[in-house]
Parts: structure tokens; sequence; C-alpha cells
């Protein structure tokens, strides 16, 4: 087979141009981009770790009643945010928390627009599947090297890496909310005189608020679970106890860092669910 990897094409080498190309002629949009995303990463923490932590729970627990209205999921948000003290995980608990935070900012900012826009125009997201397929299937660890190399070590590239992995979820499903609204309803809007406007903001997406909610709620899942490979690029939180634990072989120390990850999905999960009074 000599004859064919003797022919081998230069993907590797392709990809590798590209990015020393950008990174020589595009700095100054990655530093700018690194600028807004480390001054959005330090709000969050000044938010999550300056009051006091029963402060933030208790208006965690309070987001959960407006958001669910039951006290079963209040009371197990509550227990929740009191074990994470118990076992000593606040700090690294409020850095994970800023950067999922920061990655719903960034992939729901991005996700709506480009969901609405392609229900709109049905090849445009013909265009855009090979993308997003490409970009949920591509290893998680494959888009830490140009973070690196864009961005250097630190919660920026973990937090480019976490968007790029997450935020085709809230397109597919804001696409999938929108386009999936009835025709009947359509019409009655346009009937009626509807703008495009008033049809987008008084049909579209009242009727996609489901899809939208569940695309946040895929959004803080998978964002979630990026926090050990984001750790693994100086990123902060508590992927970085898990990480220890890995390479020192610490049953004790990776089993409290997991369960707590563990614990913190639930709890946002729970949260953001939309069925009310099942829990």
């Amino acid at each position: 087979m000599n004859w064919l990897t003797d022919r081998k094409i230069p993907i590797g080498d392709g990809a590798e141009a590209f990015f020393l190309w950008l990174q020589d002629n595009a700095a100054w949009a990655f530093d700018s981009l690194a600028i807004a995303m480390e001054t959005l990463i330090e709000a969050f923490l000044w938010v999550l770790q300056t009051p006091h932590p029963l402060i933030i729970g208790a208006i965690f627990v309070a987001l959960t009643w407006v958001f669910q209205r039951n006290w079963k999921t209040c009371l197990f948000v509550g227990l929740g945010f009191l074990f994470i003290l118990n076992q000593d995980y606040w700090e690294e608990t409020t850095e994970s928390l800023t950067l999922v935070l920061s990655a719903c900012v960034f992939c729901m900012g991005l996700g709506v627009p480009i969901g609405i826009a392609a229900a709109h125009r049905p090849a445009l997201y013909r265009g855009l599947r090979p993308v997003l397929d490409l970009m949920q299937t591509l290893p998680p660890f494959v888009y830490l090297i140009p973070a690196i190399v864009f961005f250097g070590i630190g919660m920026v590239p973990g937090l480019i890496a976490t968007v790029i992995f997450v935020v085709p979820a809230p397109i597919r499903l804001t696409h999938l909310g929108i386009s999936s609204t009835p025709t009947p309803l359509l019409e009655a809007a346009q009937a009626f005189g509807a703008t495009r406007r008033q049809v987008l903001f008084k049909v579209e997406l009242p009727y996609a608020l489901p899809q939208i909610m569940a695309g946040l709620n895929q959004t803080i899942m998978l964002s979630l679970s990026m926090v050990v490979i984001a750790a693994l690029v100086g990123a902060d939180g508590l992927g970085v106890p898990v990480l220890r634990a890995i390479n020192t072989v610490n049953i004790a120390l990776g089993f409290e860092g997991g369960l707590i990850i563990v614990v913190v999905a639930i709890m946002l999960d729970r949260m953001l669910r939309l069925e009310r009074g099942n829990d």
C-alpha cells in the first residue's frame, strides 16, 4: 500500500498552515474576542463568589420556584447546594458554573438567531447540517489545539472549545421549533395583516419556546460535560480535581469531583425542566 500512502492528502499540513495564517493575520480579532470572554468570565465569577454561598444557594432555590412551582424540586436544589458546601467544593463549583453560564450566553446568542434564519431558509440549513454534524462528532479534544494556539492557556480556550462543541444543539432545536410551527397559525396571522416580524415574535417564537428551552437545557448539560476536558487547557472548576485524581490515581478525590459534577447537572436540569409537578 506504499503507492497509496506515498500520495497522502496533506490535510493536517493544510490545517496547520491555515491556523498559522489566522494567527498571523487575525490576531486582533482573537485578542478582542479573548478580552470580551475574559470580561464576561470575570463578571460571572464576581457575581457567584462575592456574596455568601448561602445567599447564592437561596437565589437558585428562588429561581427554581419561579420556574417550577414545586417545593420538592426547590428542596432538592437547596440540599444539593448544602452538599456541595459540605464537600468543600464551592469555589470549584462557581468556576464551573461560570464556564457554563458564559457558554450559555454565547451559544444561545448565536444558536437562536442562526436557528431562526435556518428555519426560514431551508437551503441555509442544508448547508449548515454537515457543519453541525462535524462540530458534534469531532472529538472535543481536537478543539483544544487551535484554542491553545489562538488564546493560550486558561478559561478562555476552555470556553471556546465548549462553545464550538455545544452551539449545534441550540441551532438544531431552535430550527426544529420554528420550522414545526403549524401552517394554520401562520396563515391566520398573515390573514390578519401581521408583518414578518410580528409573525416571528408573536407566533413562531412562542410556539417554539419549549424547543428553545430544551436547547438551553442541552447547552447546560453539554457544557458541564466539557468541564474535565476544559481543565486540560488550564480552565478552573470541577474538572481540575477530577484531572488531578486521574494523574495521581486518587479514587476518593476522583469520586468526589465526579459526584459534584453529577449533582450540579441534576440540579440545573431540574431547575430548567418545563414539566411541572412531576418531580
